[in-house]
């Protein structure tokens, strides 16, 4: 046999938790045709990769993403490739680019998703030629895509086509049997297209942008339970999972998305919901996910929870973070973040700085980020003196300031000039290790495509390996974690890539071992050439990865992406299959 492309002697993984071994792959037209214990005849193969000393594992998912924008005008999504994900799941947190037009996806991203509108505008206006979900899958299908594609439909795009967003986020606005019938075929129709499901929202500190519904929560908040169960008999009827997005500050409707997984005399429905977090707000939050999806798996449903495998390390311009949305005087600031010098004023106004303080101050009831300045590092500002310390000690320093009055001084001076840093959750390694193996979680939630200027997870696979490879105590084998981040993923959404076995997709990644050490951790800046060169935070530690390969074509290796990358399709537009 003449192979396209030879992997030898590399420590083989099939994604499936089986014990590895040393293997020769060859690879036949984008598949693997040979798994073997001895060499291959490399006579005629233009490709062949020594993987001596290395692992050659399947193509990692990453199941959260919001590159809905950015794979429209840079579809090789390389910032994602170079660390050896092969598959990501578009349309996460309700939000997708399927139905509405591009002031409405502006309007549903940029806020939330902190992705410039201008560029949300620029990306749908410029592609959007397709009509429904299944057209939008054969447009992306079409694109010189770098990974392959999998795709929810978002509920809040359904939403606000059927309803109009006005309509679709007022409260007094109830829609009728037509409406949601119009809401049922769209749901149909992306299923029929082979979308893995529908991402749905409850939580309230997501906001619209533009301005004739600015500020609102998304449309899918406003969904009574009568439409929830609509259009969750569409997605137990395919057997689809639904992405639910609970509100910290409702624990009700935690409880009442993980229950909506139970059968009981019907098909159980696939729910996979945000986030199984180690908060440093509320510490004992991350054993409740778990007791959760042990309670409703043992009545016979199929819940999961989405787990950043690593530290949730924030950064931030000024006050432009999206974790201000969940206290009414961080809300009211980012109302105003296009309208900065109101902003300016109104952080300046006492009678502002007593609401902050107060929100501040409340560390009762759930909530997402810990309040704590004294935890909140300054890591740029033209004032070079405050450089390296918290805001609580610049207050001290001040002659004992609020810790909220010398942040907001700050902002004040310095506005988007001003960049700082904390870490949210995730920040117990401990707890990390044991939330990792446990069966009621996914891997995954890396917000990738998004958050530009605030975060980078895009080699969460590769920090979440090397803890596993690492360990001082074993929790897990190497086995075991690649299946998590491989082929237990595509399992579960009924897709057709995370595994490398005999016939398989052969979507690889070739890793070595000795390249997992502490660069996975640095700071990083890229500018991104679609978006005018806006410079977002990325990841780079190109040791670590020998080498990718998408259905059997090399893409990117050491640091480099190949010429193809982008501008000759390798990825695919993957298609679920009914459970």
């Amino acid at each position: 046999m003449v192979y396209d492309t030879i992997v030898k002697g590399g420590r083989w993984f099939d994604g499936t938790g089986a014990p590895s071994a040393v293997r020769h792959l060859g690879i036949v037209d984008g598949r693997v045709a040979t798994v073997s214990t001895v060499p291959l005849d490399e006579t005629g193969c233009p490709r062949v990769i020594d993987a001596e000393g290395r692992w050659v594992l399947p193509g990692m998912l990453d199941v959260h993403t919001h590159y809905d924008i950015e794979v429209l005008q840079q579809p090789g999504l390389a910032e994602s490739v170079r660390h050896g994900v092969t598959t990501v799941l578009l349309g996460s947190c309700s939000l997708s680019t399927v139905h509405v037009d591009a002031t409405t996806a502006a309007d549903l991203f940029a806020r939330v998703e902190a992705i410039p509108r201008k560029h949300v505008v620029d990306g749908v206006e410029k592609h959007q030629v397709w009509r429904d979900a299944g057209e939008y899958a054969a447009y992306l299908d079409a694109l010189p895509l770098g990974p392959n594609i999998a795709a929810f439909i978002g509920h809040s795009d359904i939403r606000a086509d059927v309803l109009g967003l006005d309509r679709a986020t007022d409260r007094s606005f109830r829609p009728g049997a037509a409406e949601l019938g119009e809401m049922e075929r769209k749901l149909t129709a992306a299923l029929e297209a082979g979308f893995v499901g529908m991402s749905s929202q409850q939580l309230e500190f997501d906001k619209l942008d533009g301005d004739t519904c600015r500020s609102r929560t998304l449309p899918s908040t406003y969904a009574r339970s009568r439409e929830r169960h609509r259009l969750n008999s569409v997605l137990r009827r395919y057997g689809r999972a639904l992405q639910g997005g609970p509100d910290v500050a409702r624990p009700h409707s935690l409880v009442t998305m993980a229950a909506s997984t139970v059968g009981l005399f019907r098909k159980p429905l696939p729910v996979s919901l945000l986030a199984a977090a180690d908060l440093k707000a509320i510490p004992f939050i991350i054993r409740v996910f778990p007791l959760l999806a042990r309670l409703f798996n043992g009545l016979g449903g199929n819940l999961r929870f989405q787990h950043l495998p690593v530290p949730f390390e924030v950064y931030a311009d000024g006050i432009d973070l999206v974790i201000f949305e969940e206290f009414g005087s961080g809300a009211a600031a980012l109302h105003l973040a296009d309208r900065i010098e109101e902003q300016r004023a109104m952080l300046q106004d006492e009678e502002y700085r007593r609401r902050f303080r107060a929100d501040y101050d409340s560390k009762f009831g759930p909530r997402v980020w810990h309040r704590d300045f004294f935890d909140a590092e300054i890591v740029d500002c033209p004032d070079h003196l405050v450089i390296g310390k918290t805001f609580g000690q610049v207050g001290v320093d001040r002659g004992g300031l609020h810790p909220v009055d010398a942040y907001l001084d700050l902002v004040v001076e310095h506005g988007r000039k001003l960049r700082w840093r904390t870490t949210i959750s995730n920040h117990r390694e401990d707890v990390l290790n044991r939330i990792a193996v446990d069966p009621g979680v996914q891997l995954g939630f890396s917000d990738a495509g998004a958050h530009l200027r605030n975060m980078a997870f895009y080699n969460f696979g590769l920090r979440f390996l090397r803890r596993v490879y690492q360990a001082r105590k074993p929790f897990m084998t190497i086995e075991h974690a690649v299946h998590r981040l491989t082929g237990e993923l595509a399992d579960w959404y009924g897709l057709d890539a995370g595994h490398l076995r005999l016939g398989d997709r052969a979507d690889l990644v070739v890793l070595d071992p000795e390249g997992l050490d502490s660069s996975l951790d640095d700071y990083a800046e890229a500018a991104i050439p679609a978006y005018d060169g806006l410079s977002r935070m990325v990841n780079r530690n190109d040791r670590a990865i020998t080498a990718v390969l998408v259905n059997g074509e090399f893409v990117f290796g050491e640091g480099a992406a190949a010429e193809r990358l982008g501008t000759v399709r390798t990825g695919r537009f993957l298609r679920a299959e009914s459970r």
